[in-house]
C-alpha cells in the first residue's frame, strides 16, 4: 500500500500495547539529508478549554510504527502514567 504524507493526517494513532487512542497525526519529521521519514508527531490536547495550557506533544519514531492501515496506525508506545488528582479543594479530603 502506498500512502502520501497528506493521507497520514487523517489516520488515528493507537497504541498496540494497551489500545489507547493517542490522537491523529498532526505533523511529520523528515531527515532532509537522506530523504527519509523519521517520526510522526501528535500535538498535545488542550486542558479544560485551553485555560490550563496543553499536554506535551507525542513524537513516535518510525521504528516504533507497527502497522499502517486504512484508517489507523498501530504503534509501540507506552503512555506515561497519569498523576493522581488531589481534588479541586485539597483542604477538604
Amino acid at each position: 500500500m502506498r500512502c502520501r504524507i497528506v493521507d497520514l493526517r487523517h489516520k488515528e494513532v493507537i497504541s498496540a500495547g494497551d489500545g489507547t487512542r493517542l490522537g491523529f497525526v498532526d505533523d511529520v519529521e523528515i531527515d532532509t539529508c537522506c530523504a527519509k521519514l523519521v517520526s510522526i508527531v501528535i500535538y498535545g490536547r488542550f486542558r479544560f478549554l485551553g485555560i490550563f495550557g496543553k499536554r506535551n506533544d507525542i513524537t513516535i519514531g518510525w521504528d516504533s510504527i507497527k502497522l499502517i492501515g486504512e484508517d489507523t496506525i498501530l504503534v509501540d508506545y507506552a503512555c506515561p502514567p497519569r498523576k493522581k488528582r488531589k481534588g479541586f479543594f485539597p483542604l477538604f479530603k
